[in-house]
């Protein structure tokens, strides 16, 4: 639909606690906030529910008229009405007529157009109600729609506060993810000593102390000696990366071994953390294609509507010589408010909210309405290996003893040593004995080196693990060719080497399998080297892959098959994922991934696991089925009971549009795609 996208900017607000905007100000489909709307349903719900009571009533019992006349019943919905329609309903006709002046029709300015002209009408038919003709007024009451301006005006807006709702909820879930950066840190005076701080003083200069397991603050760049630090957050990449004086830190990331010390350069708004939290806080919302189906359709109906209005209205008067112009403006009246398109109005943003609500709780974040129909109509699925394909960590895959050394002495051996060490090396090392059931003897005099590995004293022998030599003849070793491989040396001598890779998720393969079956063909994307990309294609069974692409390159990839004319989804986790992501149709991100990606992304998989991707492909096509079917229905209700608004079968039939009839389609029409969205709710992905 067209709709203003206001995101205003509040200079002050902070990624934790965002100002909360100013009760006229748009926020959202040209709509205040919804904590401002909620007041309003809440008297809308307890006004409407009496006037349904009055209105629908009699249609089951005429024992309500023993105590009320039909006259003082239509004079009480007309008072219960009016503040649903002119104090609850305010923000949608301040909507409707700034479509009129900009000429811009939309689904507000149907809605608003259909519900006042029912306003008024009933307003009209309960002060002149002697002027009115006979046929008009049945056992059941008089010409009288207030139930109809109640009930649609009720039901918009809770339609319109539940879709503020799911995108402030996809939007505040992101952001959790996101907050990586601490909220304090070690920052050195000028004699040497340390002070814990708030992050918002630390100031460009400062330097700053980082201890082992702790994450970065700010930006900074290392001012002395060495360390490890784990960047997954921003490249995807599971191993740390070794850095040393002069090479730049990023906030988030984590340091895993050691302490070390490094200089403030970009603090508050100018990290990379807060950039892409402010990104996401002023990002424009969006919506799907398909809702802007409605003012396409708006475009058309509006003027038709009017043009058969007044149709109905000279020809009832030039053709009808007893009270003919009465008559004409009765039925031209009426068909205003049956074509009133609340139903059409709810169509797409209730499936929209059911869907999102739906995929949440699967562990599938909708971040961008559109993603949903663009994912559900993709045929080409490009995909990162690292952390999406793969767990995103190293295992140990090949222990590779000496001559005369046993599997399990080099593993207990290497794992004592690292026993110590927070690397991830280490850790998969370690992990790897326990779960040989191996007993690790005590390390003493433990030293680490970031970049070349660690020492200890086991047993009275001096270990060492570090990196080993390239083989001679790489394409002979019994592990994947994109091994990390580790020397272990015993007093100076080695006793074998262990290879550590990042293995295949085990759920990978069912899931590949699964998307090949719903049609979406598979491609992987990696760094890695030709022969590995391929081992591992052929592994799980996929349909292509990128061997040795760079960051730049992933964007390329997506553009050329765009160019081919397939209609792409990427789903990634690293920073260098970002680019292919924005280009692709649809960009999936991994929640285990870094923030740059998940900004980047229309949708989020909360755990990272790619059956949840699978999920994502069930609910984007359910969403848009329903969607679809939605629309048939508002469509069906509102064109059938034109002909009979405008009294075309009354020459055969004698058939005038009774209010109730008018008032239960309307009500019936909504009913019915209300509920079809809610079926979302029980959709099994």
């Amino acid at each position: 639909m067209t709709h203003d996208h206001s995101s205003p900017t509040h200079p002050h607000a902070g990624p934790d606690q965002p100002d909360t905007p100013a009760p006229d100000e748009l926020v959202y489909m040209g709509l205040p906030h919804e904590r401002y709307l909620r007041p309003r349903f809440y008297v809308a719900v307890a006004l409407t529910l009496p006037v349904l009571f009055l209105s629908m009533t009699p249609m089951v019992t005429h024992e309500i008229y023993d105590w009320m006349t039909m006259h003082q019943s239509a004079w009480l919905q007309a008072i219960l009405t009016t503040p649903v329609f002119f104090w609850a309903g305010w923000p949608f006709i301040r909507r409707w007529w700034k479509s009129i002046v900009e000429r811009d029709t939309n689904m507000f300015t149907l809605t608003v157009t259909g519900t006042g002209a029912a306003y008024f009408f009933s307003l009209a038919a309960t002060i002149f109600w002697y002027r009115f003709p006979a046929e008009y007024f049945t056992h059941h009451g008089g010409p009288i729609y207030f139930e109809g301006t109640a009930f649609i005006t009720t039901i918009v807006l809770l339609g319109q506060i539940l879709e503020q709702r799911a995108h402030a909820r996809t939007d505040a879930a992101i952001r959790a993810l996101m907050d990586l950066a601490p909220k304090t840190a070690h920052r050195q005076r000028a004699d040497g000593t340390e002070e814990d701080v708030p992050v918002a003083d630390v100031q460009p200069g400062d330097n700053l102390r980082v201890r082992p397991g702790e994450r970065l603050p700010v930006d900074g760049v290392l001012a002395a000696g060495a360390a490890e630090v784990d960047e997954s957050m921003l490249t995807g990449e599971p191993l740390p990366v070794a850095k040393t004086a002069g090479d730049k830190l990023s906030a988030g990331s984590l340091n895993t071994t050691g302490t070390f010390v490094y200089r403030a350069e970009r603090v508050g708004a100018d990290t990379l953390l807060a950039q892409i939290v402010r990104l996401v806080e002023q990002a424009v919302e969006s919506e799907a294609p398909i809702a802007r189906l409605a003012d396409r359709v708006s475009a058309w109906f509006v003027p038709a509507v009017l043009a058969i209005a007044v149709t109905t209205f000279f020809a009832w008067g030039l053709l009808v010589p007893d009270r003919g112009w009465l008559m004409g403006l009765l039925n031209a009246v009426a068909v205003l408010i049956i074509a009133c398109p609340c139903a059409l109005g709810l169509a797409t943003p209730v499936s929209l909210v059911t869907g999102i609500g739906r995929g949440a709780q699967a562990g599938v974040l909708v971040k961008d309405a559109a993603a949903l129909e663009h994912f559900a109509a993709a045929d080409t699925l490009l995909i990162d290996k690292t952390g999406t394909l793969t767990a995103g960590r190293p295992e140990v895959v090949a222990v590779l003893p000496a001559s005369g050394v046993s599997q399990s002495e080099l593993l207990t051996l290497a794992a004592a040593a690292e026993s110590a060490s927070e690397h991830p090396l280490a850790r998969a090392i370690v992990a790897a004995a326990q779960a040989r059931g191996l007993s690790l003897p005590a390390a003493t005099e433990f030293v680490a080196e970031p970049g070349f590995g660690v020492r200890a004293m086991v047993g009275g022998r001096r270990v060492a693990v570090g990196r080993a030599p390239i083989p001679a003849r790489p394409e002979a070793v019994p592990y994947p060719l994109s091994a990390t491989v580790v020397a272990v040396t015993v007093d100076a001598g080695e006793i074998g080497t262990l290879a550590l890779a990042d293995t295949v998720k085990p759920t990978t393969p069912a899931a590949i399998a699964e998307l090949q079956r719903l049609g979406l063909r598979v491609v992987m994307v990696t760094g890695d080297r030709e022969e590995s990309a391929r081992a591992l294609a052929a592994e799980l069974h996929l349909d292509g892959y990128h061997a040795g692409v760079t960051p730049a390159r992933k964007q390329e990839l997506v553009r050329e098959h765009q160019a081919r004319g397939e209609k792409v989804a990427f789903a990634g986790d690293g920073l260098n994922d970002a680019p292919a992501l924005a280009a692709a149709d649809t960009g999936i991100a991994m929640g285990t991934g870094t923030d740059v990606a998940m900004h980047s992304a229309g949708i989020v998989l909360v755990k990272g696991d790619l059956q949840a991707l699978v999920r994502a492909v069930h609910l984007s096509r359910a969403v848009m089925r329903n969607i679809k079917q939605n629309l048939f229905w508002a469509f069906a209700y509102n064109t059938l009971g034109l002909p009979l608004a405008a009294g075309l079968l009354y020459p055969l039939f004698g058939w005038l549009l009774q209010p109730m009839v008018a008032g239960a389609a309307m009500s019936i029409s909504s009913i019915t795609v209300v509920s079809n969205a809610l079926r979302l709710r029980r959709s099994r992905l």
